[in-house]
């Protein structure tokens, strides 16, 4: 799929823009030297209908993102009416406050409430149908979608989108795409296509020819603004396919990359053990002093991230495993006698409840607060607070599938892989999950290592193969 496949990419005349306005706000916004392609993703954003944001994690893609609404925003006429989606409720929260952060103070609370893509399409479980569809379009003329989005999702967006609106899609092509049928970003992102001289000679009015003619209105980011270091060099290795590198790093002994070489499921996992207790002591204390904000960022410090839901290497077994290791006395916590919901418990929400407006991956915490106990979750601001008993589709979330952790940022994050004949062990779960924080732990059995090294090495399967 082609962005002029669309419809609206090549099928209408490019939005006008004022030059001289943009080219002024594109010095402006983005003076610090690595910002250029940044800048040319927003120039790209103003003078066409679809722009395609494509980048790895932390290269600036929602900075660029809440710059180019600014831009928008300079144009002449009316401001325009924005709206940002994601697939998950998390993802939008946290597209929400990363876009709010990066805005002038003038423009924050013009900054609409980022929903899900079910929400903003109005997804009516009655009738089993959308509000907005092509006889009923969305009333924005910008329309932002973060992180991935399946073929289905996308032709839903694309027939309620209006035809002269700006679409930005946003997202990374090297992670997992989604779990439904497609992978329409990384498509878009690799198709080939023709330049477009008009937008080429508007671009150099602007400050300058791009490096290279724009294609298909997708800029890559490449600057990484977030985090460095070994992660830095880790995945860079992993996108290039680079077996022999990836290997040389895990095993370089470096202190923000810990790999573990373990002989027994169980044994010597003391480093990602005590990574778990110290993370769930601060959760808990924080939920039992009855702070919101300090438990949701205690959330957030690690996380175990499982390829499998199931299994020795799988999300419920080590569910268990660290609710043995977490378990306290008789006060409170797992095991502790206050049932199911008590201070501290992590839990994640496994289904869209509109009635609540928390949607299928929000992650949330347990807080012990004067009018009871009630569930946190993290909305781009203040804490929303829900009783347990409005929550019915929730599980704990001690660890997590690598899948369901796209898009979310840890402190340190613990990988546990499968077997090497796993089908799910693909490079681009291994790039997911390796960069979702700055510091990562990952931790394997030796039986496992022996086998993830030679498949990555000769059959080019796992880590850093062809996926």
């Amino acid at each position: 799929m082609r962005p002029e496949s669309l419809g609206r990419a090549g099928g209408h005349r490019p939005p006008a823009a004022d030059l001289t306005t943009l080219r002024a706000g594109l010095d402006r916004l983005f003076a610090a030297p690595g910002s250029e392609q940044q800048r040319l993703a927003a120039a790209v954003g103003v003078l066409r209908r679809v722009t395609v944001l494509a980048g790895g994690p932390g290269t600036g893609k929602t900075t660029t993102v809440a710059r180019l609404l600014a831009l928008l925003h300079d144009q002449p006429g009316p401001p325009p009416r924005v709206a940002l989606a994601a697939p998950t409720g998390k993802a939008a929260a946290r597209l929400q406050e990363a876009v709010a952060a990066e805005l002038p103070a003038h423009l924050r609370e013009k900054v609409p409430e980022a929903a899900t893509l079910h929400r903003l399409l109005g997804w009516r479980p009655g009738a089993r149908r959308f509000r907005y569809d092509r006889t009923q379009r969305l009333p924005y003329d910008v329309v932002v979608v973060d992180s991935m989005v399946s073929l289905t999702m996308m032709a839903r967006l694309l027939d309620a989108v209006r035809p002269t609106a700006r679409l930005v899609l946003v997202g990374d092509p090297d992670q997992l795409a989604s779990v439904e049928a497609g992978a329409v970003l990384g498509d878009l992102a690799r198709a080939p296509g023709r330049p477009e001289p008009a937008i080429d000679a508007a671009l150099a009015a602007c400050g300058g020819p791009a490096a290279e003619p724009v294609v298909n209105g997708v800029v890559t980011l490449r600057h990484v603004w977030r985090f460095g270091g070994t992660i830095a060099e880790l995945a860079a290795a992993v996108q290039a396919g680079d077996a022999d590198a990836a290997v040389c790093l895990l095993r370089s002994g470096r202190p923000d990359l810990v790999f573990e070489e373990v002989a027994e499921p169980r044994a010597g996992l003391a480093a990602a053990r005590a990574d778990v207790v110290r993370a769930g002591r601060e959760l808990t204390e924080a939920a039992l002093a009855g702070d919101p904000e300090a438990a949701l960022a205690a959330l957030e410090r690690h996380r175990v991230l499982c390829a499998h839901r199931r299994g020795p290497f799988g999300v419920a077994r080590w569910s268990a495993e660290i609710e043995r290791w977490l378990r306290p006395g008789p006060a409170a916590g797992p095991g502790g006698g206050a049932g199911p919901w008590y201070p501290g418990r992590p839990v994640l929400v496994t289904a869209n409840d509109y009635d609540t407006g928390l949607f299928n991956g929000d992650t949330g915490v347990v807080v012990d607060l004067p009018e009871g106990l009630r569930v946190a979750f993290a909305r781009g601001g203040t804490p929303t607070l829900h009783p347990p008993s409005r929550l019915s589709e929730v599980a704990t979330v001690h660890a997590m599938t690598v899948h369901r952790g796209q898009g979310s940022q840890f402190r340190r994050v613990t990988v546990v892989l499968p077997p090497a004949e796993s089908p799910l062990l693909t490079r681009e779960l291994f790039y997911t999950a390796v960069t979702r924080r700055g510091n990562s732990c990952a931790s394997w059995e030796r039986r496992m290592l022996c086998e993830l090294r030679w498949d990555v090495r000769s059959a080019g399967r796992v880590a850093c193969g062809t996926g």
